[in-house]
């Protein structure tokens, strides 16, 4: 057979038990040349993903659907650090100890209280929505964690998690967070003809995906416009919302605008493909990046997945949501998504599948060669 049709036969019988081994892998410790160790052998806790949420309310589901996408499609171990309400503790918990074992073997997870250490907690609670304000207070809890990436729960990773890591390598030696724009043309955004407050750069940037190095932020002294030397992190947080809470519209978003203000040393602007919201194609598409590489990071904002304004990204939703664990990934997501987006096409965003469907077809490509690859081995493919 030829290594088109063995692969294309293999496609079908493969992937549902990605957990599972074939008799043809080598011994257990044996390693053919090229080939990656489990992550549990190479990475030592301190290099493993650390990412976390923050989920108040009616956010469980859209949480747990966000971390789904996180694990599906990771390399790396990711340790969660989830942010949340007292009775919602048990839910996340129960919930992540029933996934399947091959992918509670790639992650680790922790839930924690919703806390503020500085200021009234009940105002920060109330500030933009439910427990939204309680990213600020990251870098103060998590003492013992260098790097962090936090992500809104209505977020989606269409490829690995492991991508976006990467860019903390990018970092010069002032930056300590990087996000994307809050929006591509200035003269349309919401912060350069609304805003009250000073904003980051000529548009704003958006706080759904951020990047931490935490390490960094404990140890800098802010610049800020209450007093004239720097601040700590945690002391400046209070003071800069008393002196901006009347003039914000986006809570915590805003405060962290604010700061790079102030600090634009400290941040990396990274490009909208790791931030793509309906903003980027309800008025016509305007995400250069995404259009290029293809949508890395969905952030389905304004509700999206649960109404019918924007039904591509509701697809996307819906397709990672009800995708069963162990089933194909062509065949039980990457197919229906596509059927699913031919009913989209009479909106603007469903114009362009192929921004969409771009990363996640070529993760799922990665995902499936690697597993025919160690599985199977190079070798046994004629």
């Amino acid at each position: 057979f030829s290594a088109v049709v063995l692969l294309s036969s293999l496609h079908g019988m493969l992937l549902p038990k990605m957990g599972t081994r074939l008799t043809t892998s080598p011994p257990a410790g044996h390693l053919r040349p090229g080939e990656p160790r489990s992550f549990q052998a190479v990475l030592p806790p301190e290099l493993w993903i650390h990412l976390a949420v923050v989920a108040c309310g009616s956010r469980l589901e859209e949480t747990l659907v966000m971390l789904k996408s996180a694990v599906l499609f990771s390399h790396r171990k990711i340790q969660f650090h989830i942010f949340t309400e007292d009775s919602l503790k048990p839910e996340f918990d129960k919930q992540l100890r029933q996934w399947p074992d091959s992918y509670t073997k790639k992650f680790e997870h922790r839930i924690y209280s919703i806390t503020f250490s500085v200021g009234n907690p009940q105002e920060w609670k109330k500030l933009f929505k439910p427990c939204a304000a309680q990213r600020l207070f990251l870098p103060v809890i998590l003492k013992d964690v260098d790097s962090l990436l936090y992500v809104d729960t209505d977020v989606l990773f269409l490829r690995p998690v492991d991508d976006i890591w990467k860019l903390l390598r990018l970092f010069n030696s002032t930056q300590l967070a990087a996000m994307a724009p809050e929006h591509e043309i200035p003269k349309i955004g919401w912060y350069s003809r609304f805003a009250r407050h000073p904003f980051y750069g000529s548009a704003g940037v958006n706080s759904g995906v951020m990047l931490m190095n935490l390490t960094r932020i404990r140890s800098t002294q802010f610049k800020n416009s209450m007093i004239p030397t720097g601040l700590a992190w945690e002391d400046m947080l209070y003071p800069l919302y008393q002196k901006y809470k009347n003039a914000i519209t986006w809570g915590d978003q805003d405060l962290l605008n604010i700061i790079f203000y102030f600090n634009p040393e400290c941040l990396y602007v990274f490009p909208c493909q790791w931030n793509y919201r309906p903003d980027h194609c309800m008025y016509g598409s305007n995400c250069r990046e995404a259009e290029h590489e293809g949508v890395s990071i969905l952030h389905g904002n304004r509700g999206v997945y649960h109404d019918d304004k924007q039904p591509t990204f509701k697809a996307l939703y819906e397709a990672i949501r009800d995708f069963p664990f162990q089933d194909n990934l062509f065949q039980s997501m990457y197919y229906p998504l596509q059927l699913k987006f031919l009913e989209t096409v009479h909106t603007l965003c469903g114009r362009i599948p192929q921004v969409f469907l771009k990363q996640i077809e070529k993760t799922m490509k990665r995902a499936y060669e690697k597993h025919v690859i160690i599985h199977v081995g190079p070798n046994q493919i004629h």
